[in-house]
Parts: structure tokens; sequence; C-alpha cells
């Protein structure tokens, strides 16, 4: 009977790169590096190419970071192509390497955990969101694509690790399957004073409303500007991110808010300048129709910040009554519960009393770490793991 000691070698995919672009590029590297402190070895797959908020961020490939291998697979550059390109020569050089575990990361790359499983690996998938119901953000051929991978998890991976209730209900009503829930985690952040925005944007301390994340249609920023445009108020709307694929949508929201010189689009953030823009928010407004598990929001609440959510059950589930809902979908809804927030800051500052606590209490990432490894293990010790199914 193997001991919860032996150290593990484990290779991780599905990210696009070692960054914190996005969800899935934070939870990688945030079980990677606390992995590796605990002395695995953790091996991450990036994607080749650009980056997707610019040249700017392309830099040099890393081959190590903070004790992780990072090594970059052959991509096909191109609308769809780069993610199946990368994920296929990212399982085969899973399937070929010397590893005890594969994590996949996301409905899409699942589509190959077939092949590593073929080779005798332990293979996790981690479903961050149901993606093939982004119909916007993706053509028919993608979304078919996705739901294989959808599909060939629930057939091929010995475990699978879902982000919210919702999803766990989804699974088992679909397909029968049983999942392992694993809520994201967060950290607690330092608090930063407003000095680089105020410099480069001209924002202070409450002077703002902000929305962080991917340019993409789903996280409903359209909703988010044509509110906005219909309150009278001297602060700003700053829109933070990058566009992803979408720059048909990022070309959209330019001429939605372009006859509005309050709206501050900022392109792609990342370190002293995002942890800024966070710390200095009047309120956080996440406007999704559709989430998997919003770690926006939990970072947004970690900085202490008021946040107003759509009623999606994936941020009631977080907010629950540390924040503030609106209809989802509703421009008006949005508009009513803006104007409210703005109309009453003791309301807002009872929001912001109560939110680090709660959301660094609940939702931690060594707890997460933690429950991961338990799963990784069940192939080496017959015990099984006691985690929340």
């Amino acid at each position: 009977m193997a001991e919860k000691t032996k150290k593990l070698k484990i290779a991780m995919f599905g990210q696009k790169r070692w960054s914190r672009e996005g969800g899935i590029e934070v939870v990688v590297e945030e079980l990677s590096t606390r992995m590796v402190k605990l002395g695995h070895q953790v091996t991450c797959y990036n994607r080749g190419g650009h980056h997707v908020s610019g040249k700017e961020f392309d830099g040099k490939k890393l081959r190590e970071c903070e004790g992780v291998k990072l090594k970059t697979v052959p991509t096909i550059n191109g609308k769809g192509l780069a993610a199946v390109s990368s994920s296929f020569f990212a399982a085969l050089a899973c399937a070929l390497g010397k590893y005890d575990v594969v994590h996949i990361h996301a409905e899409g790359p699942a589509a190959m955990c077939w092949l590593p499983k073929l080779f005798g690996k332990r293979v996790i998938v981690s479903i961050h969101g149901l993606d093939h119901r982004r119909s916007v953000k993706w053509n028919k051929f993608a979304r078919k694509y996705i739901l294989l991978g959808e599909k060939n998890a629930v057939r091929y991976a010995d475990e699978i690790i879902v982000l919210s209730r919702g999803v766990q209900q989804y699974f088992a009503d679909t397909y029968g399957r049983k999942t392992v829930f694993i809520p994201n985690g967060v950290g607690r952040p330092n608090v930063l004073p407003a000095k680089l925005i105020k410099e480069k944007y001209g924002l202070d301390k409450d002077s703002y409303i902000l929305f962080l994340g991917r340019l993409v249609p789903e996280k409903g920023i359209q909703y988010l500007i044509k509110a906005f445009k219909q309150i009278d108020t001297d602060k700003k709307l700053v829109i933070a991110g990058g566009s992803s694929d979408s720059d048909e949508f990022m070309q959209e929201l330019t001429r939605l808010a372009a006859d509005d010189p309050r709206i501050l689009f900022t392109g792609f953030v990342q370190g002293h300048m995002l942890a800024e823009l966070y710390s200095n928010a009047y309120v956080y407004c996440l406007p999704s129709d559709l989430e998997g598990m919003p770690l926006s929001l939990l970072e947004a609440m970690s900085y202490g910040n008021c946040c107003l959510a759509s009623d999606i059950a994936e941020c009631a589930e977080v907010l629950e009554d540390k924040g503030v809902l609106f209809q989802r979908g509703s421009v008006e809804s949005l508009k009513q519960k803006l104007e409210e927030l703005f109309q009453h800051p003791e309301q807002v500052g009872r929001y912001r009393e109560e939110a680090t606590k709660y959301i660094c209490d609940k939702y931690n990432w060594d707890d997460v770490v933690s429950k991961t490894l338990l799963l990784y293990y069940e192939k080496f010790d017959v015990r099984k793991a006691k985690i929340n199914r």
C-alpha cells in the first residue's frame, strides 16, 4: 500500500501558456507551484504562437518557473486550430512521458484524454465550464469538438473535477457520471494604493466601476456598457482584459462605448497594475451570461470589493449574501442596481467589510491542492480519498 508521501510526476495541459491571462492559466499556476513546493515534479505543456492579448506579451519562452518545468508544444496558429493541435501534441508528450498523473484542464483539450489513458496514465480532467454552450464564440465544428471533449472525459478520465454544483448536476443528469466538486481558491492579497493607475489612467480610489476578464460575448460586457451609459455619474467604467479570439466583439464594444468618454479600455493587465485596479475600485461588476467558476469574482472579493454580478447560479454560489445580484441579461436591472450602489455608499461599505474574510476563509488554494492530490493518489493507495463528491 503506497503512502501519501509518495512524490508524484505530474503533467498538465489545457492552459494557453504560463501566464495569468485567464482563469485556467491562474488555476494551473496555483496548483503546479504549490505541488512543487510539496516535493512533486510538475511539467506544464503550453501552446506556441502569440499571446491572445497582443505581441507585446509574447515574451521569451520559459523553460522553468518556480520549480515548474515548462514545455512548448507545436501549435498550428489559427482560430480553433491552435487549441486542437496543441492539445494533441501535449497529450502525445504526456502519453510517452514518465508521468504518474496527467491533469487536463477544460473540455476542448479533454478530447485527447484517451491518448495518455491508452498508455496507462492516470488521467484527471478539470471542467472549468460548459464551453460548448458558448455558442456566440465558437462555430459549429468547434462546438462539436468541445462536446467531444466532454464525452471523452466521461468515457476515459479516471476522475472529473467540476468547479460548481450546477456543472456537477449537469454531468449526473446528462451522463450519469459522478464528479468531484473542488472549487477554485483565492489568496489574501496586498491592497495597493492608486499609483500606477493614477499616472496612466487618472484613476483614484473609488473613482471607477471595474470589469476584469476576457472580452468575449458570454461575459456580458455589452450589458454593462449600455447600463452605465444611462447613469448620471462622474465615476468611470474601466474594462480591463484582452480580446482572445473575439476581435469582432471587441470592435462592437468599442463602437458601443465610443460616445462616452467615461468608459476606459485598458487592454490586458497583470502584476501591480492588476492589483491596483482591484484595490481601488468602487464596485467590481461581473455581468456574465455563462461561467464555470468566476475566479475574477473571488479575486475581487479577496481585495475587499463590493461585487455586483448576474444572478446565474455560478455567481450566486460565490457571492451568497455578501454581494449584489442583478437579473441576467437585463440592462434595466443592472442599471437599477448600479444606481442604488452609487446612491448608497454605506451599503457598498458593508459589503466591503465582509468580503475579504468570507471569501479567503471559504476558498483556499491549499485546500484545493490537498483535495486534488488525494485524487491523484487513489491510483497508488487502495484507501479511498474522502472528498466532497
